[in-house]
């Protein structure tokens, strides 16, 4: 009979070997090292740094800070322009992000194929996210122009009357939103794309053996292999939505009537304008934890699902 413990004897008896100990050789950590330093520099430091200046009341004309703690936090919350943003950003994320979803798989499933138009609109569509925000917000600008742009002259077919929508507290948000879509739609299409060709084809062969329709392959097949993507995706759009802020600064400046104000326009605008650092760090404490509490929910939710 075997001795289970034997394997472990011997590495132990290979370790210490010659009486001297083989253990892990720490001089590899240099190949890590400067990844190290870098992420500490430019990530680990700056979140710490940024938690203490807000709790400070900090003056950024001679870099100084007198103590405050929580005074910034309990100012924020009272804040209605700044309840006004948080209310602002959620409903942006819950109106792109969805659609980020559900459109970038659409566009996945209908190009998926090896042909010559499907690769064109590929790269169109990916063409899309390469461009500046700058470009994106003038071409929308046009798009939306109440007296001639490319939406008012489709209304004017139809007979309806021009709709300002930038000028709209109601439509301002969803018109950044679309914009927004149409910019960004690239990166999950791909990532759909990539899973999608993971899948191996005798899966669908199979399922057409046993008469399976293209909704049920969809469901039993599809769906289940690519849910890691469809995770990837959701949690990767919520944190870029929550950091809304070039569309909304070109296109509306936050109106009309902070309609369209997100949380890091405020920010920018706190402490680059009004020149409170203190106060603008604790909204953005807020904000990273509000994009933290997101993708944490969107993560367990769908793990949730995809186990049950």
């Amino acid at each position: 009979m075997t001795d289970a413990t034997a394997p472990a004897r011997t590495i132990e008896r290979a370790r210490r070997a010659g009486g001297a100990w083989i253990g892990p050789d720490w001089r590899n950590i240099g190949f890590v090292l400067p990844f190290l330093a870098v992420y500490v520099a430019l990530l680990v430091w700056p979140l710490f740094d940024g938690i203490w200046i807000s709790l400070q009341k900090f003056d950024m004309f001679d870099g100084t800070g007198a103590y405050a703690g929580l005074a910034n936090y309990k100012r924020l919350f009272a804040d209605k322009i700044f309840l006004g943003t948080i209310e602002n950003t959620a409903l942006f994320v819950v109106m792109t992000v969805p659609a980020f979803v559900v459109i970038g798989l659409g566009l996945a499933l209908a190009l998926n194929r090896p042909t010559r138009i499907a690769a064109v609109l590929r790269a169109t569509f990916f063409a899309t996210s390469v461009l500046s925000v700058t470009i994106v917000t003038i071409v929308w600008k046009m798009v939306y122009l109440p007296d001639r742009g490319l939406l008012t002259n489709i209304l004017a077919v139809f007979g309806h009357e021009p709709i300002a929508f930038l000028s709209s507290q109601t439509l301002a948000l969803p018109a950044i939103a679309i914009a927004t879509v149409w910019w960004g739609i690239g990166l999950p299409m791909m990532l759909f794309l990539a899973a999608l060709q993971q899948i191996p084809r005798e899966l669908y062969e199979a399922a057409a053996l046993d008469s399976a329709g293209r909704w049920r392959s969809f469901r039993h097949i599809t769906l289940p292999s690519i849910r890691r993507t469809t995770v990837l995706v959701a949690v990767v759009e919520i944190v870029y939505q929550f950091q809304l802020f070039g569309q909304s600064l070109l296109l509306t400046r936050g109106g009309p009537n902070n309609a369209s104000r997100p949380i890091v326009q405020f920010i920018y605008e706190t402490g680059f304008r009004d020149w409170d650092l203190g106060y603008a760090a604790a909204a953005s404490e807020v904000l990273f934890g509000l994009m933290l509490i997101a993708a944490m929910a969107q993560y367990l939710l769908t793990r949730r699902r995809g186990e049950g």
